[in-house]
């Protein structure tokens, strides 16, 4: 097929998916102004992907775009009107009207000075990628490409319309926008551009940390994260921005041998959204799993020992891990609830390694449930995931044993209330037992009790009192 009758086809999906487009165009050819629809709509509608909102850019001016649009969308909002956007939506879709942007940059922030430009060929020039830059003139049908982005979608390569250094000069953010495409879309980096993002990794010290939080999100959340963190690792954008990753390849020599914990870290990730799939499947990609994925031997680098004959140890690497997630997640500024998922799940992730072959006591598996709280499930997806031996039998006997934990679990939560395990007596049953006040007794109280609640499942109420007043005696504690 050739290239015309790819664009024409093209323009006639577009079309067709976007009759609301059309409708658009049609109140500013009325007005007098051109609408074109561009960016990833284009890009998405030639790669046969649908695309959930639609971006337009115009000659006219916002506030002749905010006049032209009132009336027909059934909302409109002009919040990014001093950057020339005006967003509409329009029978549950969303549109964003952009006038020509012809910006200029101080390079220094990442805010350009807006200026309006005044053709479409000049607003295709400040796009990011080729594969960005092409737009359909909707009231001609005209597919226009001074670029030749339709050549690079077809070879799934990013290039920058201008040269790489002015592009990512302008907005260093673009570069992670090239880790993000390679993830998202399974393209390859141009050679200029790889090399304009390793000679140019430090500006994106410009660029706030929840702007650079939102990109390594959208990567994360593809549907191969790989060749766009391995992009961000060989150009030197991850030490920027996520040290713990490149820092996790280890040297190894001929006579300390152990797995490359970098690979192994992003072949547990890809087993990770696999069992997003297959074990308790999600509807939607799982950030908390694949940043704990990611970085649950972060601490690796930190606790490596050498051991005399020839092994490696990384005791506690567990609990270096999860503080170094911690601080590198609240760093990039994501919320608290992020944080301490991953953080914990990362701190998790080895203690299913103590369960041998079955010999953890119902006590063991309860501590087990009660630690994961809410996390239990993503728990679960990790520790299989963690599972990267080739030796077909080890795997499959790893695997058999997290079955007959799981087993244990469904077992005990059918006897038991596994979800909310508490103390048998509450907090005012204990103060009027041991004829105390609120205070730390009361703390000290409950949490024995609930240990104990752990240790042997759930005691008859003449049981549980008995074993409060004996340890309230044991140490002094109100009436006990």
């Amino acid at each position: 097929m050739n290239d015309v009758v790819v664009k024409q086809n093209a323009v006639v999906e577009l079309m067709r998916v976007s009759p609301l487009a059309e409708e658009l165009a049609e109140r500013f050819a009325s007005a007098g102004h051109r609408l074109y629809l561009v960016g990833g709509s284009v890009r998405d509608a030639l790669l046969g992907r649908r695309s959930g909102d639609l971006d337009f850019t115009t000659d006219a001016r916002p506030d002749r775009v905010l006049k032209i649009v009132s009336e027909w969308g059934d909302a409109v909002w002009d919040v990014g009107i001093a950057f020339g956007t005006i967003g509409v939506t329009k029978k549950g879709m969303q549109l964003e009207i952009t006038t020509f942007r012809a910006d200029s940059y101080d390079r220094v922030g990442r805010n350009p000075e807006v200026t309006f430009g005044d053709s479409i060929e000049g607003d295709l020039l400040r796009r990011d990628f080729t594969v960005n830059a092409m737009a359909v003139e909707l009231a001609s049908g005209t597919f226009i490409d001074p670029h030749d982005g339709l050549s690079a979608l077809k070879e799934k390569v990013l290039d920058t319309p201008a040269t790489p250094q002015e592009s990512f000069a302008d907005d260093p953010l673009r570069m992670l926008r090239a880790a993000r495409f390679a993830a998202q879309l399974g393209f390859t980096a141009a050679p200029r551009v790889v090399d304009a993002m390793t000679s140019m990794a430090g500006e994106i010290d410009r660029i706030t940390a929840e702007r650079v939080q939102a990109e390594l999100s959208k990567l994360l959340l593809a549907d191969d994260p790989r060749p766009g963190l391995e992009l961000l690792v060989d150009t030197g954008l991850a030490d920027r921005v996520l040290p713990e990753v490149p820092g996790m390849r280890l040297a190894i020599d001929e006579h300390h041998q152990h797995k490359d914990v970098y690979q192994h870290s992003l072949t547990v990730l890809a087993q990770a959204i696999e069992l997003e799939k297959s074990h308790e499947p999600t509807s939607e990609p799982d950030l908390i799993l694949r940043l704990a994925a990611l970085l649950h031997d972060a601490g690796k680098p930190a606790t490596r020992e050498f051991q005399p004959g020839g092994g490696v140890s990384f005791h506690h690497h567990e609990v270096v891990g999860a503080r170094m997630a911690r601080k590198r997640l609240r760093a990039l500024k994501y919320s608290k609830e992020i944080v301490d998922d991953v953080s914990q799940l990362v701190f998790l992730h080895l203690r299913f390694h103590g369960y041998g072959k079955g010999e953890w006591t119902d006590s063991a598996v309860r501590r087990y449930v009660t630690d994961a709280g809410h996390l239990l499930t993503r728990l679960h997806k990790l520790v299989r995931a963690d599972c990267t031996t080739r030796n077909r039998r080890k795997a499959a006997a790893l695997q058999a044993t997290y079955d007959d934990l799981e087993a244990r679990i469904t077992a005990l939560k059918a006897k038991e209330d596994l979800d909310r395990v508490r103390p048998d007596l509450n907090g005012e049953q204990i103060m009027e037992l041991l004829g105390i006040q609120p205070g730390p007794d009361v703390g000290k109280a409950w949490k024995f009790l609930k240990d104990l609640r752990l240790d042997r499942g759930p005691l008859a109420h003449d049981e549980a009192v008995a074993e409060l007043r004996q340890w309230a005696a044991e140490n002094g504690i109100g009436n006990g």
